[in-house]
């Protein structure tokens, strides 16, 4: 199917974790669908890998299950999407497109399963991780970053330079365990760090 759309140049496949960071090194994709259940290093940590080497390349997770966990767990490991193998031509090829421009797509299940976590306040958090702590500031550029604010922005509104907030970024990512912007907002909704009714 995607042979057939002329923007899209397929140029590599894997079977499984391993070989797929061997041919990201080698191909550079701008792009790459990411199924999560692989042999020899599944999607979720392979995304970890190569976000943590090529932070530009746009992940999309592929896959059968639409288990919150698994979810959560390809967003926080910096995927820009997440379709299911039932999606249609037309998400698939949006989705591609979105990652491609740096941007999230989220199939209409996915973004059900999405809202529903929101709509209970975010309330799904593994019990296997010890939430960090976060400093006063750093919940200041968390909401801000929720609230779509680029650094500079930031910066401007708390009367700091644009490095300090950058550095802050970088911190509030590795205590989330995430790799960018979405991944934060994500964490910061599920763990009811932000809602947008707080603000209203």
């Amino acid at each position: 199917m995607i042979k057939k759309i002329d923007e899209i140049e397929i140029i590599g496949e894997a079977s499984n974790g391993e070989e797929l960071i061997v041919l990201t090194r080698k191909l550079g994709p701008d792009v790459i669908l990411m199924d999560i259940k692989m042999p020899k290093c599944n999607g979720v940590e392979a995304t970890k890998i190569i976000k943590k080497e090529f932070p530009h390349i746009g992940i999309i997770a592929l896959s059968s299950f639409d288990e919150e966990s698994l979810i959560m767990d390809m967003l926080n490991a910096g995927a820009k999407g997440y379709l299911l193998k039932n999606a249609s031509k037309q998400e698939i090829m949006a989705a591609i497109k979105a990652a491609y421009k740096d941007e999230a797509y989220y199939c209409m299940d996915v973004n059900l399963k999405l809202a529903q976590i929101v709509a209970r306040g975010g309330h799904y958090i593994d019990p296997k991780k010890q939430r960090p702590f976060f400093s006063a500031r750093e919940l200041q550029v968390i909401e801000m970053i929720c609230d779509g604010l680029p650094s500079k922005q930031i910066a401007n509104v708390l009367n700091l330079k644009t490095r300090t907030i950058e550095r802050y970024r970088d911190t509030i990512m590795n205590k989330m365990n995430v790799n960018n912007a979405a991944g934060v907002v994500l964490y910061a909704v599920t763990n009811g760090l932000y809602s947008k009714n707080k603000k209203s």
